[in-house]
Order: structure tokens, then C-alpha cells, then sequence
């Protein structure tokens, strides 16, 4: 009997940003791919073992962190993030048949969405207002649903291409043509993906304790190792005001000496630290690594330290 094919879920419906990241593994092409309704459900079929992966966004260069995604993988069953995606984002304003853009009284979209097109708003509808989305393609999508309440929304090009009921009011509204979300393929704990050169290590690491310095005792295991950090955000634990985690974004993958060195400091000053994976760069840009932070100064290292105690 042929084996199944691997199911992968994405943040859904159909037609979101979400799915062209995950179109962009080749893998998923072939393979069952099931929306969610949001990023917490996609991470549950991963953890309950219905889904071999989930693909969820993550950061926004315009927005920054998605916040829940951020919370969500910070916490329950532990997952490993095995690949990245960018995909540059453009928007485009639906509404159904006959409406015109003098009409607009009230638009839907994600809130990132909504965020990335502020300025074009302003400059043509500005009296519009706006109506949260679980998603831009919702948003489309629940436009041709009875009794909706809303007059337009905001969602990706392809949308309104596969929706036959939707007009394009605008093209290109985005407020930065360079726009791009980076997404995450995440499945459960297993092999690392192997090193490359060009790697990512992403981490969460709780405030052990509301002090002076604890924020640099952190942040002073990466420097003193040469270790690049590309994104460092603070989400509140939710447990009491002033609680706090670090999700974080190294440069270089756990089996470089020198990140494995700065996880394992990590680990002695907040031992709740949570190691969410290491995987290839999705520009494959190679990480600079400075000659003393390189595997072989650390082996040389340890070497002359192992010689001074190992008796004459």
C-alpha cells in the first residue's frame, strides 16, 4: 500500500500570504495542506500529531513581531522551527460587485494588514473604518456572506483573483513597496537541519529576576561569543505585570562552538530557556564570523586549558 501523503497546516483560509510561504517549500507541493483558523490551532495539529508541520508567520518588516505567534510557540508542548520563508507582500482593495470607493464605510483585514496600508488609507478613504479580520483572506472571503458588515476588505492580489464575486477597487496599497513577512515552518522536537554556514538560531529565554542587568547578562552571552542577534523582542508571560520573556534570533546554528557556548550560558543564568531551533537563512546569506570565534579558536582553547590540567 503507498504511504499517505504528509498533511501540513498552514494559518488559513486559502488564499493567505500563509499558503504562498508554504507553496515555497518543496516538500508541502505535494503533500495535503489543511488551513486553521488562527496560529494557535495550526501549532496544536502539529503538537497532536494530525500535521507533520505548520506554517505561521513571525515577523513583518513593517510591523515586526506577530505577536501571537510569538506567545504561542513560546509555551505548551515544545516545537523546532526547520525553515524560514520571506515573502513579499502586496495589497489589493476588494468589495463586491457595484460597490464603488466612494461607498466604503467600513473595511476588514488581519491587523498587520491594516497597519501596512495606514498612509493610502488616509490619503483616499480616510473616513473608513476598520474591522478586525482573523485574516486578509477572511476578510475577502466574508465579504460575499450574507449579512456582512462590512463594505470592503484589504487582502492579497491572489484572493481577488480566485473569488469571481470580488471587484479590485485599488491595486498596490501598501505604504511600502519593500514590504516583506518572514514565515516559519514548524514541526516537533528531532534531527537539527545541518549546519550551512547561513544559519538562524531562535531562542526564548524568560527574565530570571527584575534586576539591574539581567537584560545585559543576557544579551552579554551572545556578544562575549561573537554571536549576532537579529531580532530580540520582550512578550509579557501573562502570569503578573512585569513578567517578562526574550524571543530572540541568532546569528549561526547550535553546532557552531560558539552559539552552543552562549546556549549553554544562557541555560546557567535562566534554566527555563527554551531553544526553538536552528535553520538555514532564507536569504542564505553567510554569517560573519570573526577569527576568534571560530570553531577552531574554541577547540584550541579548550586544548591549552586541557593541557594545564593534565598533570606533567
Amino acid at each position: 500500500m503507498p504511504a499517505l501523503p504528509a498533511t501540513y497546516t498552514f494559518l488559513g483560509p486559502e488564499g493567505t500570504f500563509t499558503e504562498a510561504a508554504l507553496l515555497q517549500v518543496p516538500e508541502a507541493a505535494h503533500a495535503d495542506r489543511v488551513p486553521a483558523s488562527n496560529v494557535n490551532a495550526a501549532l496544536d495539529k502539529v503538537r497532536d500529531g494530525s500535521a507533520q508541520a505548520a506554517m505561521v508567520p513571525i515577523e513583518n518588516s513593517v510591523e515586526g513581531g506577530v505577536t501571537a505567534t510569538l506567545d504561542a510557540i513560546a509555551a505548551g508542548q515544545e516545537l523546532r522551527i526547520i525553515r524560514e520563508v520571506l515573502v513579499p507582500i502586496s495589497f489589493v482593495l476588494v468589495a463586491r460587485h457595484g460597490v464603488r470607493l466612494a461607498d466604503v464605510r467600513k473595511i476588514s483585514t488581519h491587523g498587520h494588514a491594516w497597519a501596512q496600508c495606514r498612509l493610502w488609507m488616509d490619503a483616499h478613504i480616510a473616513h473608513a473604518e476598520y474591522v478586525p479580520g482573523s485574516s486578509t483572506a477572511a476578510a475577502a472571503v466574508g465579504l460575499l456572506k450574507e449579512g456582512c458588515q462590512y463594505d470592503a476588505a484589504i487582502c492579497a492580489p491572489l484572493v481577488a483573483r480566485e473569488q469571481p464575486g470580488l471587484a479590485v477597487l485599488a491595486e498596490n496599497i501598501g505604504d511600502n513597496p519593500e514590504a516583506v513577512t518572514r514565515f516559519i515552518l514548524v514541526s516537533r522536537p528531532g534531527v537539527l537541519p545541518p549546519r550551512t554556514g547561513a544559519d538562524k538560531t531562535t531562542v526564548v529565554v524568560p527574565l530570571p529576576e527584575d534586576r539591574p542587568g539581567a537584560l545585559m547578562d543576557i544579551l552579554d552571552q551572545f556578544a562575549s561569543r561573537g554571536v549576532n542577534l537579529s531580532r530580540i523582542e520582550s512578550r509579557p508571560t501573562g502570569q503578573y505585570l512585569g513578567d517578562y520573556f526574550f524571543s530572540i534570533d541568532a546569528d549561526g546554528h547550535a553546532g557552531d562552538a560558539r552559539v552552543a557556548d552562549a546556549l549553554a550560558g544562557l541555560h546557567r543564568i535562566s534554566p527555563a530557556t527554551r531553544f526553538l531551533g536552528s535553520y538555514p537563512r532564507a536569504d542564505m546569506q553567510a554569517v560573519k564570523v570573526e577569527p576568534h570565534t571560530a570553531d577552531d579558536a574554541f577547540q584550541a582553547a579548550r586544548t591549552w586549558v586541557e593541557g594545564i590540567l593534565r598533570p606533567a
